[in-house]
């Protein structure tokens, strides 16, 4: 039951999150300097266009009035209008989802391909040279901006190699995942550092636990007690950590976007920014925060699907 009471009650306290997440985001994005209707006009603004222009988009209201009309329209299921754009806010931002959510997966299943592997060969064998080698590797990619790595892997992998384009997004599936692999790549080698420590950690721990002695004992080999036995354990308490650090990916999107040219809600977010989009600004910021938090939500719902020991 209480199972049932925890499906109920997270997403009532989402409303809350998202509510004070949508008041500061109102409040920074109209303490920027400028005029959006001066951004929009440029040099033919005058001060009756200008005018027009508030009076369309409600910006000569007080700023009370302009939040209590944005949360009116987001009960309604609208976001606004966009200035920049001259149409809906949330056809704005859908036109702009999928590049971000191809990013996104294609960013978690390589860090997912490099971590599990490196993170059982140190655990297998601590203290060895690939052990530190490895250790090595995590604390580099920790340390290292990830802008910087986009640039390092565009020049070897694109400018030296010509292996991958520089930029864009492709037209067809295949194209686009090509056109991906390094912003994916440089996402996934930042977020394996962080998961390699701690699948690494957790895998000593279970090696030592009694349930590998005793199989052991009944002569169970070592490859066959790792992988069915030690890696479904050792990944429960990675996955609520994942699981924050794809809320760090989902953040982390504007910049790499912006470095690799990539039409997603990163570099949608960064446009609008500087065109005082306000509406267009205010929307994104709400759907990565309803992002992260249904990342977390499914985090929790995983950890206890893999393992029911695990109370909600």
């Amino acid at each position: 039951m209480s199972r049932y009471r925890f499906l109920i009650m997270r997403p009532i306290q989402m409303i809350p999150v998202l509510f004070g997440i949508s008041l500061i985001t109102f409040m920074l994005i109209r303490a920027i300097p400028g005029d959006p209707a001066r951004v929009l006009l440029g040099t033919r603004s005058t001060p009756e266009a200008i005018a027009r222009i508030h009076a369309e988009y409600g910006l000569d209201q007080p700023l009370v009035i302009q939040y209590v009309l944005f949360l009116k329209h987001l009960a309604a299921g609208e976001l606004g209008k966009s200035i920049i754009y001259k149409t809906e806010t949330l056809k704005v931002i859908l036109s702009r989802f999928e590049p971000t959510l191809l990013f996104v997966l294609g960013s978690v299943f390589l860090a997912i391909v490099i971590s599990v592997p490196l993170a059982s060969v140190a655990a297998r064998k601590p203290g060895g040279l690939a052990d530190h080698l490895i250790r090595v590797f995590s604390t580099m990619g920790l340390g290292l901006p990830p802008f910087w790595l986009g640039i390092m892997l565009i020049i070897l992998l694109s400018i030296t190699w010509h292996l991958f384009p520089v930029s864009g997004y492709g037209a067809t599936y295949a194209d686009r995942f090509y056109h991906l692999f390094i912003p994916c790549l440089t996402a996934a080698l930042s977020l394996s550092a962080v998961l390699i420590r701690s699948l690494r950690a957790a895998m000593m721990r279970e090696l030592q636990s009694g349930y590998v002695t005793a199989a052991c004992a009944r002569g169970q080999s070592e490859g066959r007690i790792f992988w069915r036995h030690v890696l479904p354990n050792s990944i429960v308490p990675v996955i609520n950590l994942l699981a924050v650090n794809i809320s760090w990916l989902i953040g982390g999107s504007v910049v790499i976007e912006s470095v690799f040219g990539v039409p997603g809600l990163g570099q949608l977010l960064i446009k609008a920014i500087f065109s005082r989009d306000y509406m267009v600004v205010q929307g994104v910021v709400l759907f990565f925060a309803l992002a992260t938090v249904v990342v977390n939500l499914l985090a929790d719902l995983l950890s206890v699907f893999i393992d029911p020991r695990i109370k909600l």
